[in-house]
């Protein structure tokens, strides 16, 4: 593995590798180890030498951190003044089996977005600058400090979710929020896939501001908070903000839920605890190494794509994002031909492929198949930016 510790040394060792025909698998921590298609005959190249917060200032909301700097330093600074990144990065470890420390270049580089992310947006959302090395070996510099800077605006949309294919991320710019001063989490019981979704979407037309909304079938129930929700489904609703606030949205939020079924309240503690247990795919982080499948598809659709595919396979899924984030995993193989066919029938969406064994990885295209015109801009892209090729091949397909 090959570490540089500056921009300089970075952009020396890719003209290096440009001219004596080397690839180059790029990452931060590693801790996503395993996603994506494999990039064989490639050195790593990792950023994890570029550390340090170059600049924050509370009052604007806005960071500056090298990319190579723990994802942990980064929470701690901010939490130091009770801000955040609203977009609730997971931690791939638990799903991955991996160890190292989570970088925050490679939370933007893969635009990781946790339960908030479909009110709050996604990580590539909070990102307003990027300085990047590219295939050639030069440092390039895109986006601002603030949001109507749109100088290279689009650059850093491209490079955020480029998972390492594009360039070598060596610093971010990016906006932060203020942490809720209370979270509290309202839980509806006993309702099927089918009707929790109507329940979630029934949630998130009140004007209570729901800011997390999952199902948890009796399948993963009892894996969340050491089993401590009550018995059968779960479907939650988080609800943040100033305590007096969150107090009156809940009393309106569980009126309207108690139609649904049976609700309780959960606190600040379990709160949290469960938001990020859900976060960061708890109940598959088990060591098992099924395959492991993230859906994107319309909310009332995910819960019919599941039971299709229980007709063909064996499948265990909870549902995140008002029902439009399914995480799935598979008892056998990943069963890519039923599990896209399916999605495509039911009107669409993305199924990414984040774990599976090496020959179930070599035998199933990662990403979802985009159409021909799609991949035709997504080469032209990767020809201007890595013309020789050399960051991650054929990773994302290209």
């Amino acid at each position: 593995m090959l570490i540089p510790h500056s921009e300089t040394d970075a952009a020396y060792v890719i003209r290096s590798a440009v001219a004596d025909g080397r690839k180059f698998a790029l990452c931060g921590g590693n801790t996503r180890s395993g996603f994506g298609n494999a990039t064989e005959g490639a050195e790593t190249l990792s950023s994890r030498g570029l550390t340090g917060i170059v600049d924050y200032d509370p009052a604007e909301m806005v960071m500056t951190v090298k990319a190579g700097t723990p994802v942990a330093e980064v929470e701690a600074a901010l939490a130091a003044n009770r801000q955040m990144m609203a977009f609730e990065p997971m931690d791939h470890r638990g799903i991955m089996g991996t160890s190292g420390e989570p970088t925050i270049g490679g939370v933007f580089a893969a635009n990781v977005s946790g339960p908030r992310r479909f009110v709050a947006g996604a990580a590539r959302d909070s990102l307003l600058g990027i300085r990047f090395v590219n295939g050639s070996g030069e440092l390039l510099r895109a986006g601002g400090r603030v949001m109507k800077n749109v100088t290279g605006l689009d650059l850093v949309k491209l490079l955020a979710g480029s998972h390492g294919t594009l360039g070598f991320l060596t610093e971010v710019t990016f906006r932060v929020l203020p942490v809720p001063q209370t979270v509290e989490t309202i839980v509806i019981s006993a309702l099927d896939d089918e009707t929790a979704a109507k329940a979630m979407a029934a949630a998130m037309a009140l004007p209570v501001e729901v800011s997390g909304a999952a199902h948890l079938p009796q399948t993963v129930r009892a894996r969340f908070i050491d089993g401590a929700l009550p018995e059968n489904e779960a479907t939650v609703l988080r609800l943040e903000g100033l305590a007096a606030s969150v107090a009156v949205r809940a009393e309106k939020l569980v009126a309207v839920m108690q139609a649904f079924g049976p609700v309780i309240r959960l606190g600040m503690e379990d709160s949290l605890s469960l938001w990020r247990e859900i976060r960061d795919v708890h109940p598959y982080a088990n060591g098992a190494g099924r395959p492991l499948w993230r859906v994107s598809m319309a909310p009332m659709a995910g819960c019919q794509l599941v039971a299709a595919l229980r007709m063909e396979a064996g499948v265990d899924a909870y549902y995140d994002w008002q029902g439009g984030l399914v995480w799935m995993q598979m008892e056998a193989d990943p069963e890519a031909d039923f599990l896209r066919g399916y999605i495509r029938a039911l009107g669409g969406g993305h199924a990414t492929l984040i774990r599976a064994s090496k020959s179930a990885r070599a035998a199933t295209p990662s990403f979802e198949p985009v159409p021909d015109a799609v991949a035709a801009l997504s080469a032209r892209v990767k020809q201007k930016l890595d013309p020789a090729g050399i960051f991650s091949p054929g990773k994302m397909g290209w």
